[in-house]
């Protein structure tokens, strides 16, 4: 039985932003950057209402098309609970269309708010976070993006296709089609030397197009490749980062994307000559590199006088509900 939520219970969200691949990882690795999305939702009687400032406010919907108030209604939907009205705000400061995974952030920030919402209707209503991956996965099609704004750090993701197996807190899904996909992620520690830098340009991507760049078939010896790196940077991300270089190699995605990307491509592979390993950060067109000292700063000044914002956001924690 769905039970409606009074007028008056609020709630704000703060979910970060993402990077996924880290270079060999496709569509398995992400990381959680710094740089915050911030929602906040009002029950009220009736209707809705809804508010955008910042990256974006000209381009997304402002009704209940809008991805924010999708992922709300569906974070109450998965509590049990429904509210007769919402007042939205979001105050978007992540760029869109530019690989570090607005999208993402704003089903996480979404879920994030129906989850408050109803706990601080009933605390026993609240859903865990490998709920919360799963429903944001399924809005994303592929986990990497949304476990990172999820759990923060570091995390490896995965899809399995089978049925939820007993006790595995999916209990909810077990009478779904056996092709049902099931979203897993865990987190890690990042090595406290990581110092993530990204490097975006004004020019955006699609995810759609760079995606349809890449070939159904890779040689085995590519897939070998990057299976070994994958691992490697695991390593690296957190314990050896003086490995990071070749644990950031990759061989499955980013050179068939190269065309399309011409100054993100000229970026990685200038940082990486200079000793600095750099990649794609998700379908692009920003650069992910990893210092662990300070950013040098006459690459800063050329990059910016190429176009490019250089922020250091520094690796982020996991969304927060106040």
């Amino acid at each position: 039985m769905t039970r409606t939520l009074p007028a008056g219970i609020s709630v704000t969200v703060r979910v970060p932003a993402s990077s996924a691949n880290l270079g060999p990882g496709f569509d398995s690795l992400g990381i959680a950057l710094g740089l915050y999305d911030e929602i906040t939702v009002s029950t009220t009687d009736t209707g809705l209402a809804i508010r955008v400032e910042g990256e974006g406010a000209d381009d997304v919907p402002w009704g209940p098309s809008h991805l924010v108030v999708r992922a709300i209604e569906r974070g109450l939907q998965a509590a049990g609970v429904w509210a007769d009205g919402l007042d939205v705000v979001c105050r978007n400061v992540i760029p869109h269309s530019r690989g570090l995974g607005s999208s993402a952030s704003a089903v996480v920030g979404g879920l994030a708010a129906g989850r408050g919402l109803a706990a601080k209707f009933d605390p026993e209503l609240a859903y865990d976070d490998a709920v919360m991956v799963q429903l944001a996965s399924e809005f994303e099609g592929h986990p990497d993006n949304a476990s990172a704004s999820v759990l923060g750090g570091i995390v490896v993701s995965w899809t399995e296709t089978d049925r939820p197996a007993e006790g595995n807190g999916a209990e909810h899904h077990r009478s779904v089609d056996p092709r049902f996909r099931l979203y897993r992620a865990v987190r890690l520690a990042p090595h406290a030397s990581l110092r993530p830098v990204v490097l975006i340009p004004e020019e955006r991507s699609s995810t759609a197009h760079t995606r349809g760049l890449l070939p159904d078939m890779v040689p085995h010896v590519d897939a070998a490749f990057n299976a070994s790196r994958a691992a490697l940077a695991v390593v690296a991300l957190t314990q050896r980062p003086d490995l990071l270089m070749p644990a950031t190699a990759d061989r499955l995605h980013q050179g068939y994307r190269a065309s399309a990307l011409p100054l993100t491509t000229k970026w990685i592979e200038r940082l990486r000559n200079a000793g600095i390993p750099a990649t794609v950060s998700g379908a692009g067109p920003t650069v992910l590199a990893f210092a662990t000292s300070e950013f040098p700063s006459e690459l800063r000044e050329l990059a910016i006088a190429d176009g490019l914002r250089v922020l250091e956001p520094g690796i982020a924690d996991g969304v927060s509900v106040d």
